[in-house]
Parts: C-alpha cells; sequence; structure tokens
C-alpha cells in the first residue's frame, strides 16, 4: 500500500516532496576551476597533464580509487563543493528522508557484486556487471553544476562514460521512444523502504534523445573514487539539466520502452514532478519559486542565493530538444 506523507524541506521549512539534484558544464576555463577548488597540486591517479584536475586526491582514504581523464567540453566554472557536504547532505529515500539519513544509514548497502539488466526494445539484451560497466568506454571526469528541486545546489566532479555508449552496444529498435531506471529495492539492504513515502522501487525515464545526450552521464565515481553509498553506489545516472530526482542512483534495470514509463517522482505528485523536470527558473513549484538557489557548503543558510540558470546552464546543449514545446505545460 502507498501513502502519501508530507516531508519537511530543512531550508525553507515548507513540506516538500523530494529532491537531490543535477548538474551544469561547457567551460574549459579549467585553471579557474583549479584555483578556486585549491585542487592544483592534486595528481598522482592519472597520467598526463589532466592529472591535477582530474584525479583529486580521494577525499576518503579508505574508497578505492576512480582514474579518470578530466574532459574539458564538461568542466563548470564554479568552485568545486566539499566533498564532506556532498557526502552528508544528501536525497536518497531509500536510506531516510532527512538529508543526514543517507549518509549516517547507507553503510547497510552491498555494491558488489552488481549487475545491472538492459532489456525491452533492444536487439541486444544484455546483463551488465559493474567491470564492464567500467570499461564501456575509457572514463571521464566531468565537473556538473547539481541543482534541486528543493532550491539547492552543488558542483561535483563526477566520473563516468556517456549513456550513449551503453545505447549504442544494445542497440535500441525502432520502436524504442524512451529510457526507463529502475533502481535497488532491498529492505534489507535500504531501511528507508519500510516507510512508504514513495511507490517502490524508484523508477525515473528519459526521452531517448535527451538519454543520448552527451551530457548524459552513466555514472560510477565521485572525486577521484567509486561513489559512495550515499550517492548512489555503484552506479547511478547523472542528467545536468534537470532537476536532482531525475538522476537515479544505485541501477538495477533500464528498459527501452514505446511509451513514456510511469516515474515515481511524477505519481506521487504530477502538479509538482512533470516527467521532463527541466531546471526552469521561469516555472516555479507550486509551493516555492525556482529562480533562485543556494549553494551548499557556502556558509549555509545566510548565504545570498544566487539566480538559477535556464537548464541549469545548458541551454547551448539541450534547449534545441525542446524546440516548439510548451515548457509550462511540458515541465
Amino acid at each position: 500500500m502507498w501513502i502519501k506523507r508530507p516531508l519537511r524541506n530543512v531550508l525553507t521549512g515548507a513540506d516538500i516532496a523530494h529532491s537531490e539534484i543535477t548538474p551544469r558544464a561547457v567551460f574549459e576555463n579549467r585553471r579557474r576551476v583549479l584555483q578556486a577548488a585549491g585542487l592544483a597540486a592534486a595528481g598522482g591517479l592519472l597520467g598526463g597533464s589532466d592529472a591535477a584536475f582530474a584525479a583529486y586526491a580521494s577525499p576518503d582514504a579508505r574508497a578505492a580509487k576512480l582514474a579518470a581523464k578530466t574532459n574539458p567540453k564538461f568542466v563548470a566554472a564554479d568552485k568545486v563543493t566539499p566533498f564532506k557536504d556532498i557526502t552528508s547532505y544528501n536525497n536518497f529515500y531509500e536510506f531516510g528522508t532527512d538529508k543526514s539519513d543517507p549518509a549516517q544509514n547507507a553503510g547497510t548497502l552491498r555494491p558488489r557484486p552488481w549487475r545491472v539488466s538492459v532489456e525491452g526494445e533492444v536487439l541486444h539484451p544484455k546483463v551488465f556487471d559493474l567491470d564492464e560497466l567500467l570499461k564501456l568506454a575509457p572514463l571521464e571526469e566531468r565537473v556538473y553544476r547539481l541543482r534541486c528541486v528543493e532550491g539547492w545546489s552543488m558542483v561535483i566532479p563526477w566520473i563516468g562514460v556517456p549513456l550513449s555508449e551503453l545505447i549504442k552496444r544494445v542497440q535500441p529498435t525502432g520502436n524504442a521512444k524512451y529510457v526507463q531506471f529502475i533502481t535497488l529495492a532491498d529492505p534489507s539492504q535500504m531501511p528507508g523502504l519500510s516507510t512508504p513515502v514513495l511507490d517502490w522501487p524508484y523508477s525515473e525515464g528519459l526521452r531517448m534523445d535527451e538519454a543520448m545526450n552527451p551530457l548524459t552521464l552513466l555514472t560510477m565515481g565521485v572525486y577521484g573514487q567509486v561513489l559512495p553509498n550515499q550517492n548512489g553506489a555503484p552506479v547511478r545516472i547523472v542528467v545536468p539539466w534537470k532537476y536532482g530526482f531525475k538522476s537515479a542512483k544505485s541501477l538495477v534495470k533500464i528498459r527501452f520502452v514505446d511509451q513514456q514509463p510511469k516515474t515515481s517522482w511524477n505519481t506521487y505528485a504530477a502538479n509538482e514532478y512533470g516527467f521532463y523536470s527541466n531546471v526552469n527558473p521561469n516555472v516555479d513549484h507550486p509551493r516555492w519559486s525556482q529562480a533562485t538557489e543556494r549553494r551548499i557548503g557556502e556558509d549555509g543558510f545566510f548565504t545570498p542565493k544566487r539566480k538559477t540558470l535556464m537548464f541549469n546552464g545548458y541551454g547551448d546543449l539541450v534547449a534545441s530538444m525542446y524546440q516548439g514545446m510548451d515548457l509550462k505545460k511540458n515541465f
């Protein structure tokens, strides 16, 4: 049985219904990023001139390192959010509804062994193990701005491969119009499943052209290391021009379908969480404005808000997909 329960936004005090969020990139001024993030001396995980930027010394000495080469086309010019903030302030309701719950409770998640089933309207359905996903293509580091529907944002160096690499391997049929992402729902690993906030398992989806967009990242790491459990280990999607809840975590199934799939937050409250959920400062959430945001890690609640950018700043790479669409109707 599924029961809606109001949740509380710790930033605004208002009742909420989710979030997490996604990035912004496409700037090549990585020297500025190095200076702002204080990472110019980092290095050692990678070879070549990208080592200092792409291979931050792992903030968690216990975590496995994950080497990747920085893709300079996808580097946000903003200051990178501190590792401690991106790992302690999370939306991952499978581990609890408070922002601190995932960091406290996600230790029960077992990220290995792990398999992701790719099925539906494809010529070559396949079950990928984690090592196969890591070898789909050379791993890239991309610094994306994340924007949460609740009004907060982060800037995170993700590590992964373009989702399009996996899509090309399985060869979708002409009937494949959408891609559905289904996440793990195991009560023995995820204590938050006992709270019927959503209809588990968590489900999200993209239109096929959105899934194939070069920004959409099949993600296995952050900050030069494997994904922490609370950040969606061991594999997740990152879709930087959309609100964070579109970037599904701990994936176990990817389905290619001919009709728009049901998604968890759209099912929960269709008038608040649209299928597209593109970052749009001109379309407010019914209970708060989306015109501004707070950057996590910048002096907390008293930090002046910054203006939210259309498509989270990625319009040059994504706006053409929505040409002619009413973005207030198709929110």
